[in-house]
C-alpha cells in the first residue's frame, strides 16, 4: 500500500478547474516532484494534501487513514514555503524549537531535538543568531530544520528554492536530496523548473491544466515522454508529425528526438549504415557554455534544434557558422514515438 493515495481529486476556483480528477500514489521514503507550468494544478494538490484547502470531490489517504477533511494540525505532514516564514525576533534555536513548544515538549528535550535538527542542516554554529544574520540559503535550511524537527511522515515543499540565485539553488538541490535520504522522510516537492525536478526526484509527476500528464522516473519522462506536452515541457525537443515525420524519419505518427541525440557533420561526411541524415543549413547558433545550440533548416524546410557538447579543449571540436551547409545525423533508436 502506498503511503499517500489520492483518488479522483478535484478542486475548482470559480469556473477554473485547478485540479481535475487526478489519481496518484506516493510511496514511503521517496522524493517525488510535482512539476508543471504556473496554473497547472501542482500547488493546489500540495495545499489539498496539507489541508489548507478542501477538495470539491475525491479523497486523500495517509497510511491508510482518510485525511481528506482533517484540519492541517491533525495531519502528519509539514510544509516548507518559499519565503521561509521564520520569526524575525527569535534566534535560530528558538525558531526550530517553536513547533515542539506548541506540542508541550519539555524544555530540555526540545532543546536537544532542535539542536540535532540544526546540526542535520550543518548550521549548529549559527544557533544563537537571528534570521536576518543568515544568508538566503542558510535561512532556507533553518526552515527545513524547523519542519524536520517535528518528524512528520511527509514533508511538503512549495517551491522552496525559488528565491535563491542559481549557484546557491543548485547547491541546495543536492543538500535537500541528501537530507531527505538521511531522514528517510517522504518529500513532496513543487516546482516549475524542469532541471531542478530531474536533478532531485525519484519520480516526477507532470501536471498540465489540472491533470496529470505522466508519472515516472526522470529518465522515463525525459526519454519516453507520454504526450507532446511532456516532450516539449521537459527540455527542448524536435517534435514532428504527419508529413514532416514521414519525410524525416519515414515513420507516420508523432515522433520526437532530443537535440542532444542529433549531431552535425560536414556536408561531405560519409554516413554509416546504422545512421540517418538530412542536408541542412545552419540558421542560428548560440554558445551556452558547455554546449553550442544550433537552429538548422532541412532541405524539406523543417527547422530543427541540435545541441552539441563543446570539446575544444580536447581538440575534437567542429564548429559551424550561420549559413554553413552540413549534415544532421541521428540513429533511429533515438527517435521516440509519442502515443498521445
Amino acid at each position: 500500500m502506498a503511503l499517500i493515495e489520492i483518488r479522483n481529486l478535484s478542486k475548482a476556483f470559480g469556473k477554473v478547474r485547478a485540479v481535475d480528477g487526478i489519481n496518484l500514489d506516493i510511496n514511503s521514503g521517496e522524493f517525488i516532484t510535482l512539476l508543471g507550468p504556473s496554473g497547472s494544478g501542482k500547488t493546489t494538490v500540495l495545499r489539498l494534501i496539507a489541508g489548507f484547502d478542501e477538495p470539491d470531490s475525491g479523497t486523500i489517504s495517509l497510511n491508510g487513514e482518510d485525511i481528506t477533511r482533517l484540519p492541517p494540525f491533525d495531519r502528519d505532514v509539514n510544509t516548507v514555503f518559499q519565503d521561509y516564514a521564520l520569526f524575525p525576533h527569535m534566534t535560530i534555536q528558538d525558531n526550530v524549537e517553536y513547533g515542539l513548544r506548541t506540542r508541550k515538549v519539555p524544555k530540555e528535550v526540545r532543546a536537544k531535538q532542535a539542536l540535532e535538527a540544526i546540526s542535520a542542516v550543518k548550521l549548529e554554529h549559527a544557533a544563537d543568531r537571528l534570521p536576518h544574520q543568515l544568508s538566503g540559503g542558510q535561512r532556507q535550511r533553518i526552515a527545513l530544520a524547523r519542519a524536520l524537527v517535528l518528524r512528520p511522515r511527509v514533508l511538503l515543499l512549495d517551491e522552496p528554492l525559488g528565491a535563491l540565485d542559481r549557484q546557491l539553488r543548485e547547491e541546495m538541490q543536492l543538500e535537500l536530496k541528501k537530507i531527505q535520504r538521511d531522514a528517510g522522510i517522504t518529500f513532496i516537492f513543487v516546482t516549475h523548473d524542469q532541471e531542478e525536478a530531474m536533478r532531485m526526484s525519484d519520480r516526477i509527476v507532470v501536471f498540465n491544466e489540472g491533470r496529470v500528464e505522466q508519472v515516472g522516473t526522470p529518465q522515463d519522462v525525459y526519454n519516453k515522454s507520454a504526450t507532446k506536452f511532456v516532450a516539449g515541457f521537459l527540455g527542448a525537443a524536435n517534435i514532428l508529425s504527419g508529413k514532416e515525420a514521414k519525410k524525416m524519419f519515414n515513420i507516420t505518427g508523432t515522433m520526437s528526438i532530443r537535440p542532444e541525440r542529433m549531431r552535425l557533420e560536414a556536408a561531405n561526411y560519409t554516413v554509416s549504415k546504422d545512421e540517418n541524415s538530412v542536408s541542412v543549413t545552419v540558421k542560428e547558433r548560440a554558445f551556452v557554455g558547455a554546449n553550442t545550440v544550433y537552429i538548422v533548416e532541412t532541405e524539406y524546410g523543417l527547422r530543427l534544434n541540435i545541441s552539441k557538447t563543446n570539446t575544444e579543449l580536447l581538440g575534437q571540436d567542429i564548429s559551424f557558422a550561420t549559413g554553413d551547409r552540413a549534415l544532421a545525423i541521428w540513429h533511429n533508436s533515438h527517435v521516440v514515438e509519442i502515443p498521445a
